[in-house]
């Protein structure tokens, strides 16, 4: 380079680019990190405006709920309300947001240090008193610098310094100027992109792990609100069976009190009557008890807005219903659990941070050995504007070497990378015991589905029979060739055929929904939108 100043123009530029190559390094964010929006799926026309838009539909899509008197929900709005109010998904929210913070403070490791220090000094000896005015001096050192440290194992170092002397003695004032440039290299111990980043590139990955633990957060709750939703179905209608058992068998008795009368039967037949109203009407206590236990759940995993949540009723707008729903060969659904469970992400992101860990202790058994250059201009004048001007002389320092640190026996290192080791091939054979767990619970739930699916068939069967069992019963009670006893027992078989019938209907919704959670779909079949959607690779 040539020009008036060289060194100087040298010195300047250097500094520049290591100052812009530091800040940017590290500053940019993790492509990988979406936002933590948990809502409605979302057609995104603009990228930047996905917070926005995500909000404004999340708000569209919220039912339409009073903060008052009953509560009318379908299962989406429930599981909506779920989305929006429920007290631990709250919680669970704070997850990623506190891991991005350990991000931020890995980044800070190669963020600038601006420095400085002004030292003002005098002093005085009296050693001659006949010629006290030679025996003061004073002096100002002021420096200033920006340092840092390069993902590659670079420490960089800028200093701008002015000294001032000034002593009695020679009545006269020294200012020396000089700007220094300090550049130390790691070259084994410390050095390259790897070991340096893998402080950071492990805190993204435990942002992203959380991501998969709220996606998974999530799921669980929409499952939890689907099943309770369906619960509460099936113990309203189980009220209504009693309901209609209790009426039937006060009508049996009111039958069998007309034919005592008339002599047709003996007054022991009124017993097993009544008996059978006692046990309608203890069974109805018990459902209704039920009812009341279901409701609490599910109020408090919805939460809905307003005062008194405790005492909303419920009121559900779908009643159970056979989906029409088929379902594809059992290995796809294992297929699409080894892609889409979050625990299972969760197992693969732990390997990856296993391996970063590695990384890191490998690096600790290097011994240090770094190469440095200082490179200086100075300037010396009566002044401090010519000092500064002095320095585009043609003078210059300039100092290079190379320090070496090799323990002996390093043994704190070689445990860590023992350890580092260990802990790897642990998470390793920890993935693939979860990948049979989850194997196994997915193909149990198949199995699980289809035979909930064929109970609805055959309870409906059964409770055709009885319900002719009890019709045939009836009718021969009342031509006087059956008893109270086995009449009653008939109803008996009818009510629980009945409730039967219904609670498989349940069953094969909640199968179906615990598959769907088991695989990792569960939400994007509701049209969730949930951080964690992308699969982590292995």
């Amino acid at each position: 380079m040539t020009g008036r100043y060289p060194i100087t123009t040298v010195l300047i530029f250097a500094v520049i680019w290591a100052c812009l190559f530091i800040m940017t390094s590290c500053a940019a964010k993790d492509l990988g990190v979406k936002e933590d929006y948990i809502g409605p799926e979302v057609q995104q026309s603009h990228v930047q405006d996905q917070s926005r838009q995500s909000e404004d539909a999340a708000a569209k899509e919220q039912p339409a709920v009073q903060d008052h008197g009953p509560l009318e929900i379908t299962v989406q709005d429930a599981i909506l309300l779920a989305l929006e109010n429920n007290r631990s998904l709250k919680v669970e929210r704070f997850g990623p947001p506190i891991k991005r913070t350990a991000e931020e403070e890995a980044r800070s490791a190669f963020d600038p240090v601006l420095s400085g220090e002004d030292t003002r000094s005098r002093e005085k000896i009296d050693n001659d008193s006949s010629r006290p005015e030679q025996s003061m001096a004073s002096g100002i050192d002021a420096r200033l610098g920006v340092s840092g440290y390069l993902p590659t194992g670079t420490d960089i170092a800028l200093e701008l310094s002015t000294n001032e002397s000034w002593s009695h003695l020679y009545s006269d004032e020294l200012y020396e100027s000089r700007l220094g440039l300090s550049v130390t290299q790691a070259l084994l111990k410390g050095a390259g992109l790897g070991v340096n980043l893998a402080a950071l590139r492990q805190a993204r990955l435990d942002t992203a792990a959380t991501l998969f633990e709220l996606r998974g957060f999530a799921e669980t709750l929409v499952a939890q609100v689907e099943e309770t939703y369906w619960d509460y179905a099936l113990t309203e209608r189980q009220i209504e069976i009693f309901l209609e058992s209790l009426n039937l068998a006060q009508q049996q008795k009111s039958e069998t009190l007309e034919m005592i009368k008339i002599g047709y039967l003996a007054e022991s037949e009124l017993a097993a009557a009544e008996a059978e109203i006692a046990l309608r009407r203890e069974g109805l206590i018990n459902v209704r008890s039920d009812l009341e236990k279901t409701r609490l759940r599910l109020l408090r995993l919805i939460n809905p807005p307003g005062a008194d949540l405790w005492q909303r009723e419920i009121v559900l707008l779908h009643q159970p219903a056979i989906p029409d729903v088929k379902l594809d060969d059992v290995d796809a659904h294992v297929d699409v659990a080894m892609r889409m469970r979050p625990d299972l992400n969760q197992a693969r992101l732990q390997v990856r941070h296993g391996e970063l860990e590695i990384v890191k202790t490998k690096n600790g058994l290097l011994p240090k050995m770094d190469v440095f250059i200082n490179l200086g201009k100075t300037g010396y004048a009566d002044s401090f504007g010519r000092s500064y001007s002095d320095m585009d002389d043609h003078s210059y320092d300039v100092e290079a070497g190379l320090a070496l640190e090799y323990p002996l026996v390093n043994r704190q290192a070689r445990s860590r990378y023992r350890s580092s080791i260990l802990h790897h091939s642990q998470a390793g054979e920890a993935l693939k015991n979860l990948d049979q767990l989850v194997t196994v619970d997915v193909r149990v739930a198949y199995i699980e589905v289809n035979r909930a699916k064929e109970q609805i068939a055959a309870t409906a069967a059964t409770r055709a029979f009885q319900e002719e069992k009890a019709r045939i019963e009836s009718e021969k009670f009342r031509v006087g060739k059956s008893t109270s006893l086995l009449v009653a027992q008939a109803q008996r078989d009818l009510l629980s055929s009945r409730i039967t019938e219904i609670q498989a209907t349940i069953n094969y919704l909640k199968a179906l929904i615990e598959l769907f959670r088991l695989e990792g779909s569960l939400l994007q079949r509701r049209g969730i939108t949930a951080p964690g959607s992308q699969p982590s690779l292995p």
